[in-house]
């Protein structure tokens, strides 16, 4: 995902030890020592007989930045798995794991010129948010609200 500029695995680094990763992550579920720029979060992967296809980080909580780029729910497909309906797959399953943490009303954000994402949130019921100006950054952002 280096190619996209998409971080796959989280906070994951060469020195990570697989263990210590594991156990942050179920820390963030759980809400347990969330460090202050973060909120509780699931980070789920997606497979395909036992081959990762994507994944996907469920934020249970918003905080400034997320409300205004992040949403509640990021996901990635990796390239060789691309146009299959993976992606679409895994933001649905991602809906309900928002859902078991109180999250009603999803906030789901994309690149602005991100048309495979675009289909893919309004294929999961994702209406844009015309209140919302698309951001200044370099790549503008648009934010899809499923209920």
């Amino acid at each position: 995902m280096t190619a996209d500029k998409f971080e796959f695995m989280l906070d994951f680094t060469q020195d990570s030890e697989w263990s210590s990763y594991v156990a942050e992550r179920k820390r963030l579920q759980s809400g347990i020592d969330v460090p202050p720029d973060r909120v509780p979060s699931s980070f789920l992967v997606a497979t395909v007989d036992d081959v990762i296809v994507g994944r996907a980080s469920v934020r249970h909580q918003l905080n400034d930045w997320l409300l205004a780029f992040g949403g509640h729910i990021g996901y990635c497909v990796l390239p060789p798995f691309r146009r299959q309906g993976f992606a679409t797959e895994i933001l649905r399953q991602s809906l309900i794991v928002a859902r078991a943490f109180g999250v009603e009303r999803v906030l789901v954000t994309c690149d602005d010129d991100n048309v495979g994402s675009r289909s893919v949130i309004e294929r999961c019921g994702g209406a844009l948010d015309p209140e919302w100006p698309l951001s200044d950054e370099q790549s503008p952002k648009r934010r899809y609200w499923i209920a």
